[in-house]
């Protein structure tokens, strides 16, 4: 398995969670995962929307005491 990045954009509002997924995406390599952690609600529909739209790919959502942990791949 590969290692994942962590961003940990707890705290932050919509767009910022998924603002920084995309700055932390533009580093990451192809194959990578990042896990985005975040307690706003509208995450878990804004990142996989966005995810879907531009080719990359969700591997998992889930959420614990309102934060939400959703893993996704640099496929390209």
């Amino acid at each position: 398995m590969a290692d994942r990045k962590i961003v940990d954009a707890k705290n932050t509002f919509c767009p910022g969670p998924l603002m920084e997924l995309i700055a932390n995406m533009k580093q990451a390599e192809v194959g990578d995962e990042l896990v985005v952690l975040s307690t706003d609600e509208g995450s878990a529909n804004d990142i996989p929307e966005w995810i879907n739209k531009v080719g990359h790919e969700v591997l998992e959502s889930s959420e614990d005491s309102g934060v939400w942990s959703i893993v996704v791949k640099k496929t390209k």
